[in-house]
């Protein structure tokens, strides 16, 4: 009893020092003497001219007497701006002053004006965009010809380009939007339409109903020529629109949408407030994102949504249902309760992570998306190692700072943190807090402090502290584990909690409490807190597992002999506790903790039936580790010839050929092995996959539509240059965008250089489409790292064409994330220092960080691979 009331007083007071941390800070840009709470805007778009015209009513209340008045707008011009109290008339026309460096308009008047209710009306010009911010145009082919849609996305700051306003989540209004279209063409926005006039001019003009209480960052707007095709749950109508023909191909999202919708009525308990839910599906492609959860309209790239049975996978459904799950939970957490400024984040998308792989377990447990878990939090830790890495919650300033908010931190470890949290709160216990926490909050804005209010309301105080020590602040827990003892049937074990980083190894640990599971082998789980040192006793006697069951963020190190008892009873562990030890195993390993071959032997335990899953992890694995050996051939070809003897035999069972009996998750795995078996340079598998890529003319059955995206993968890979521009004829004649897109980003991955700088400059120029050029990039940098840099620094005036306003400070640094050259360093460091802000160089210093700890474990880690693998024989 002493021993809990000690570990509660520490809980309470570790709570309280966090507590003043978190105070609420909330940043603005604007000055905060005025407020909106509603929008009135009128939009007439010119696609031809990539213009549109604007008018807009704000009705805004003056919180303190002021001679001007702030708002975001960025690339506008004005012919005309009013302020009218209200009852009153207009006062005089302000000056106007823009400021394009700050994406300001300022209108100062000649009198003071006094508090109270104002309508500001502006009239202006904006511009429509090529790549996805504001309103943008999307071109696109099909069998009729060019065709153009208009859309607009406006996460994080670009609103600004659309409508004159203050453009930050804390700012919510009601918006009432009407558009003037070609009658041809269908219009959608968040809410549904409230009128529809056909002009005589062939323009029709769309009044939609006015939106829920939101930030300016959820408005949505789109027209082009669509099909829509519906259902309804729960009495609200769900809707799928697509280009003309195209619409059928999103009928699994659409049926998927039908029931997530259902599990999240249910599980919040507060149903979905609008009367239709969309999800409009794009041409093209973004750097930044491939989704967005406008409220009632959400925006998903055609790749991400649509099936298409010629090239679409299971992978592919898969990741269509998570990112429908991810976007609709975001409905609630984001939408109806958002955060106050982008510093919280990941109380939008960590917790959309979150909800969208929870759902996906319960609806679709075939797919084992409980193993998916840890593969992401394998992400969220490497990322989270290494000095660049920041807390769940952070700083932010900036507008390019909030756009690089948009990380592996703030989705992946914000969702691993959850989980952990949730498994140890109670998942009964962890809903009745979110469910109070969107009640509360509904159409309000919060910090992150508000949910573990009403977590410690039903959970007891305690789940702040640990909150707090995970989302306040960065890095991984290292739980390092003592000599096990066992008598009368139980193991005493010792936890001693520490840090792990890749790449600062005198570096002073941080300190957290740190729910471990534990069991031995065969035992019954076990659950302690430790903050700092934690002794349990387990039932049992045998290897003492750690992280039973996976749910912890932290890493585990095990004494060697430990380990080794481990890595007998690992082919009988759970597939989960399999993927987190070789996952430990192999970060630990790498960062000199432990021994290289700790993950090599466990690799080598896989029993050949292992869940598929499983064998996707070691071919992922032994990818990676070919890599380290790039421009090293003899050692490099040892290291093949054991990873290619490893993998047949699982190859042979799985197969080229689909059978009836295959699961998901094997059908998944037949192109995770066919990739990495083409990668280790396996003959059999190249030339099989280059004889069914030539066959495909004559024998439909020669490349399912499966199987079609990893063949072509393969061909492309290896191709020579007849190869090349066979498949660069074969991308300029498809009509279909989604195919089309994925030729073009096939032309960019040869490993032969000259192909290499062909895709280049086939990317600078219009052939590939405005937003496939960016991507191409991308996939060259792959296998590239320092061509790609060199020559998007070299022509960084196109290339900026190329890529969102969002991305610049990530893209170029971005693109050497593969390299093992120290020389690419200093190159990086240059272009961060003339091109991005000193406070917005978090991904060019990630970057960097890569780099060095790549080339450490080719000099220091390769060593210890060479002799196991010298001893295999």
């Amino acid at each position: 009893m002493r021993t809990a009331l000690v570990s509660a007083i520490a809980l309470a007071l570790a709570s309280a020092s966090m507590a003043s941390f978190a105070a609420d800070q909330t940043t603005t840009q604007l000055p905060r003497d005025v407020r909106p709470s509603h929008y009135d805007v009128s939009i007439v778009p010119h696609a031809e001219q990539l213009k549109f015209d604007g008018k807009v009513s704000i009705a805004v209340e003056v919180l303190h007497p002021t001679t001007s008045i702030t708002l975001n707008a960025a690339g506008m011009d004005f012919s005309a701006v009013t302020l009218t109290p209200k009852g009153k008339k207009a006062l005089a026309a302000p000056k106007v002053a823009v400021n394009e460096d700050a994406q300001t308009a300022t209108f100062t008047f000649a009198k003071p004006l006094p508090a109270g209710s104002y309508t500001l009306a502006m009239t202006y010009t904006g511009k429509i965009g090529t790549q996805a911010n504001g309103l943008f145009a999307i071109d696109y082919d099909t069998t009729a010809g060019k065709k153009r849609a208009l859309y607009t996305q406006f996460e994080n700051s670009d609103a600004r380009r659309f409508i004159p306003s203050w453009d930050e989540p804390d700012y919510k209004a009601t918006f009432t939007l009407d558009v003037t279209v070609p009658s041809d063409q269908m219009a959608v926005s968040n809410m549904p339409a409230a009128t529809t006039d056909k002009k005589g001019d062939g323009n029709t003009h769309v009044v939609f109903a006015p939106s829920p209480k939101m930030s300016t960052y959820l408005l949505f707007f789109g027209t082009g020529e669509f099909d829509r095709a519906t259902t309804s749950i729960d009495g609200t109508e769900i809707g799928v629109i697509a280009q003309k023909g195209k619409a059928d191909q999103a009928n699994f999202a659409l049926e998927s949408s039908k029931a997530v919708l259902q599990e999240y009525n249910n599980y919040f308990g507060v149903k979905y407030p609008l009367p239709k839910l969309d999800n409009i599906a794009s041409p093209g492609r973004s750097q930044f994102f491939s989704a967005m959860e406008n409220w009632g309209a959400i925006f998903t790239f055609e790749y991400a949504l649509l099936l298409d049975p010629s090239i679409s996978t299971q992978s592919d459904k898969q990741a269509i249902f998570n990112t429908a799950a991810h976007e609709m939970a975001h409905q609630w957490f984001g939408d109806l309760v958002t955060m106050r400024w982008w510093d919280n984040l990941w109380l939008n998308e960590g917790f959309a992570s979150w909800m969208a792989a929870r759902t996906t377990e319960k609806l679709h447990p075939e797919w084992n998306a409980q193993l998916d878990a840890v593969y992401t939090r394998e992400g969220a830790m490497s990322r989270d190692a290494i000095a660049t890495t920041h807390p769940i919650v952070q700083n932010i300033d900036t507008v390019e700072q909030a756009s690089q908010a948009f990380d592996t931190i703030t989705y992946s470890k914000g969702e691993a943190v959850i989980r952990m949290l949730e498994g140890y709160v109670g998942a009964d216990k962890w809903q009745q807090g979110v469910q109070r926490y969107i009640k509360a909050h509904a159409y309000g804005n919060t910090v992150s402090d508000d949910l573990w209010k009403e977590m410690d309301a039903v959970a007891g105080p305690g789940v702040t502290t640990i909150a707090h020590e995970f989302t306040l602040q960065p890095g991984v827990p290292l739980i390092t584990v003592s000599a096990a003892k066992c008598e009368g049937g139980k193991t005493s074990v010792t936890f001693t909690q520490g840090e792990f980083t890749k790449d600062r190894p005198g570096k002073t640990p941080l300190r957290w409490h740190v729910p471990v599971i534990a069991k031995t082998v065969d035992g019954a789980s076990v659950t302690t807190l430790v903050d700092g040192t934690a002794s349990v006793s387990l039932p049992g006697c045998g290897p003492v597992l750690v992280n039973a069951g996976q749910s912890g963020y932290y890493r585990t190190l095990y004494p060697q002999d430990q380990f080794a008892g481990l890595r007998t009873a690992y082919p009988k562990l759970p597939a989960i506790d399999q993927m987190g030890m070789i996952g430990d195993a192999w970060a630990l390993g790498l960062a000199g903790l432990e021994p290289v071959s700790n993950f090599l032997d466990l690799a080598k335990q896989v029993p050949v039936d292992a869940a598929p899953e499983m064998w996707g992890v070691v071919a992922g694995d032994l990818r990676s580790l070919d890599a380290y050996y790039k421009g090293d051939t003899t050692r490099q070809n040892a290291l093949r010839k054991y990873a290619v003897g490893r993998l047949h035999p699982v190859f042979e069972r799985v197969g080229w050929e689909s059978k009836s009996s295959d699961t998901a998750s094997v059908s998944i795995l037949r192109s995770e092995l066919i990739a990495t078996l083409a990668q280790l340079g396996d003959k059999k598998v190249i030339d099989e996959a280059r004889r069914r890529y030539a066959a495909q003319d004559t024998d439909p059955k020669a490349v399912p539509g499966e199987l079609r995206k990893i063949i072509t993968y393969v061909v492309a890979s290896n191709a020579d240059a007849a190869t090349w521009d066979a498949l660069h004829a074969k991308a300029k004649a498809e009509t279909t965008p989604l195919v089309k897109d994925q030729l073009y980003t096939m032309l960019s991955i040869p490993q032969d250089d000259a192909l290499a700088k062909r895709a280049l400059e086939l990317a600078l120029t219009d052939e590939p489409g405005a937003t496939n050029s960016a991507d191409m990039i991308g996939a060259v940098s792959r296998n590239h790292p320092e061509m790609a840099f060199d020559f998007a620094v070299a022509h960084k005036a196109q290339v900026d064409k190329f890529i969102d306003s969002t991305t610049g400070s990530r893209f170029y640094p971005m693109l050497g994330g593969s390299s093992l050259d120290l020389s690419l360093v200093p190159r990086i460091e240059a272009f961060a220092k003339a091109n991005i802000a000193e406070n917005a160089r978090r991904d060019s210093d990630t970057t960097i960080a890569n780099i060095k700890y790549r080339s450490m474990v080719v000099r220091e880690r390769l060593p210890s691979v060479d002799a196991w693998l010298k001893a295999q024989k």
